[in-house]
């Protein structure tokens, strides 16, 4: 390459490496916890510390999502994954809330993984924006997780 060429190395953003470094701090974390019952508090208060954390509406919305994916999927299970709120089964992660702080957007994010059961054809949606978590959202949200562990 000659001098005058400009090359810039496109990797992860400061937010991307953030996220890889408190999914390897979670890993460390679960691998000392004691008894199954232990590690299962201890997340459930990792998950609300977390949400805490948060600014204005994204707080609200996270405590909005925790409350109506607890309440109508008591089989998934709270856990931190890549430093965001998350719902597991089986250590599987089927649905997540990201903040839109999280990676700098313009909304908040309600994620399915492939655990869900979400199925729908040929293709179907696994992620959805969220502005804000009125009644309607919070019966949408109910919805899916239902079916997403049904």
């Amino acid at each position: 390459m000659s001098g005058t060429q400009n090359s810039k190395h496109e990797g992860f953003s400061a937010e991307e490496r953030a996220a890889m470094k408190d999914h390897a701090q979670e890993l460390k974390k679960a691998a000392r916890r004691g008894s199954r019952a232990e590690k299962a508090a201890e997340a459930v208060r990792d998950v609300l510390a977390k949400i805490a954390e948060m600014d204005g509406s994204d707080r609200v919305m996270a405590e909005r999502v925790h409350a109506v994916v607890t309440e109508n999927a008591p089989v998934l299970a709270p856990k931190l994954w890549y430093g965001m709120p998350a719902y597991a089964r089986d250590d599987k992660i089927v649905c997540f809330f990201q903040s839109a702080a999280k990676f700098k957007a313009r909304y908040a994010t309600l994620g399915f993984n492939d655990a869900a059961k979400l199925d729908d054809g040929a293709m179907w949606p696994t992620g959805f924006a969220l502005t804000e978590v009125t009644p309607e959202v919070e019966n949408r949200i109910a919805e899916l997780v239902k079916r997403a562990v049904a």
